[in-house]
């Protein structure tokens, strides 16, 4: 059954402001129409994006402005919960329809229950066929939502949003936590998108590639470029060239500019030293000396100004160019105390066997400062891995032993104390470090001066980010283990390239648990493992494969 999609489906902001309740304006006065078709929502880390489509979808309500929707809207928000104990058909909505058809074949033909049904007497067909289009075609519609992993409920929830056929679709970071395989089922149900509007905020590339425009949102307004990432990204560049001319363009101009007006200066002092000078020796009278002398201030105030209002103009001409370049700092940091020598064992397991996830007969040493990154299906139990390898869970079987101190960033970040400074975040977990050491360290992860003394509470999610890397990297004893679980979570392109370039200045061994190959490979991963139930070396491009394939486990 064909879903007719509303003659106006579009989204459209007019004047939109907002702010939180702390005052922080996210947006002032935005007016933008988002009409038919996949549309990427790019930006950096803290300009409003997962504000905006919450906005769109009506969790939170505008300060002034509206937000007006053409049609019906389903929404996919960044962090999914599901009641574990629901059954599958509760999570898709079509539990009611389900028990009206088994009531009416069992021969009750009570009213309500074709009112229930109404036109969707193909819902299971349609629910199985849909499961089956994001690769949950063995999942069977009575089983419970707990016997699922984390990734497979992402796609039950999008599922459920597909279900309802809605004219307006809203995805924030749905790739979050989907391993190869989940991932390619979402590319699928975007590339198969043909009608109604399609909104995606992403740090997916390939996801963005699937998109028919990108739309860049930046200090508060909108820029819009078709295509997918790659021409967004074409485009950017050719852009930021042509401002990074202007800017040097301009930055001359306002040295050409303070050059002359100082010149002028010096001319006026000379020709004011020389008036005086011809008067004395020609013993002028005192009123044309000083008819004179106020001519020559009034002339010399006059060129002046004028030079002033030029200079005036140069700055502000640099200020308009310096604005259009986007300026993405990178982390320029030194970790020499994190060195592991080559042959030093870092850790070890032996038949190790998980609480949770697949894995029964683990074996692993690690020596020196390997760079592993750890992949697998969603459910295979790479998170529970890293906190068994903390001791924050216990094996269920086998030895788990690490032989270096070491440090662990989780998907959640909840390394940060909210109440505490970015500093004093750092300071707890770096006993014995001068608050000196601390702040110049800070200033290499992109928090200067007064950014340093900011409450992690009020972070945006990049900044949060580099917080709570900082916090790992930079703590005392120095971490010659360094656990990372989904770093690339959320991230905008900028942040990861930040990650990448922190964890260039890292010297020990690195464990990155990660579905996002991309970040892998510029991560100088050198060796591979892949999760089920043993621990199996492999490769890059196995991975790829073993991933992708809807038998791998």
């Amino acid at each position: 059954m064909t879903n007719p999609i509303a003659p106006s489906t579009a989204v459209t902001c007019s004047a939109l402001s907002f702010r939180w309740p702390d005052g922080t304006t996210v947006f002032d006065g935005l007016s933008l129409t988002i009409g038919r078709g996949r549309t990427g929502l790019a930006g950096a880390n803290g300009t409003g994006k997962s504000t905006l489509l919450r906005l769109l979808a009506g969790q939170l309500r505008p300060s002034q402005g509206s937000v007006t929707v053409g049609g019906s809207l389903a929404y996919l928000p960044q962090n999914i919960t599901l009641d574990t104990t629901l059954r599958v058909d509760q999570a898709l909505g079509i539990a009611g329809r389900r028990a009206a058809l088994r009531a009416i074949e069992a021969g009750d033909v009570s009213v309500e229950h074709f009112e229930t049904i109404g036109d969707d007497w193909d819902v299971e067909e349609r629910a199985s066929a849909t499961l089956g289009s994001l690769g949950l075609g063995d999942v069977e519609l009575d089983r419970t939502v707990g016997e699922m992993s984390g990734g497979e409920t992402v796609l039950l929830r999008l599922a459920a949003l597909l279900l309802e056929r809605p004219d307006v679709l809203l995805l924030d970071e749905p790739t979050n936590n989907l391993d190869l395989f989940a991932r390619r089922r979402l590319y699928e149900a975007v590339d198969s998108w043909r009608s109604g509007v399609l909104v995606v905020v992403s740090h997916d590339r390939e996801l963005l590639e699937r998109v028919d425009r990108i739309a860049e949102l930046r200090s508060g307004s909108v820029s819009w470029y078709g295509g997918g990432w790659s021409a967004y990204e074409a485009a950017v560049a050719t852009q930021q060239e042509a401002a990074g001319r202007m800017l040097r363009v301009a930055e001359a101009d306002v040295r050409r500019q303070k050059r002359e007006l100082e010149e002028a200066r010096i001319k006026a002092a000379r020709r004011q030293r020389h008036s005086k000078k011809m008067d004395a020796e020609r013993r002028a009278p005192r009123i044309v000396a000083g008819e004179r002398k106020r001519s020559a201030q009034e002339s010399a105030d006059k060129l002046r100004g004028l030079q002033e209002d030029r200079l005036h103009e140069a700055r502000e001409r640099r200020e308009e160019a310096a604005d259009a370049v986007h300026d993405d700092a990178e982390i320029r940091v030194s970790l020499p105390h994190t060195a592991v020598p080559t042959g030093r064992t870092v850790l070890s397991l032996h038949d190790l066997g998980l609480r949770f996830g697949k894995l029964r007969e683990g074996n692993l040493q690690v020596h020196g400062p390997e760079r592993i990154a750890l992949v697998g299906r969603n459910g295979a139990g790479k998170t529970s891995l890293l906190r068994t390898l903390t001791g924050e869970l216990a094996p269920l079987s086998g030895e788990a032993r690490t032989c270096v101190p070491l440090r662990f960033l989780p998907q959640r970040l909840d390394v940060l104390d909210e109440e505490l400074s970015v500093a004093a975040n750092v300071a707890r977990l770096a006993p014995g470090v001068t608050d000196n050491h601390i702040r110049s360290q800070l200033a290499r992860f992109l928090f200067k001066g007064a950014r340093a003394e900011q409450p992690a509470g009020t972070l945006s999610g990049g900044e949060r980010f580099r917080a709570a890397l900082a916090a790992t990297m930079l703590a005392a004893p120095a971490p010659q283990l360094l656990m990372l679980d989904e770093p690339t979570n959320n991230l905008d392109m900028a942040s990861v390239r930040q990650l990448t370039s922190a964890l260039d200045a890292y010297r020990g061994a690195l464990l990155i648990a990660s579905h996002d190959l991309a970040f892998l490979e510029s991560a100088g991963i050198t060796r591979w493992l892949l999760l089920g139930e043993e621990i199996q070396e492999t490769s890059a491009e196995e991975v790829r494969d073993l991933l992708e394939a809807p038998e791998a486990g």
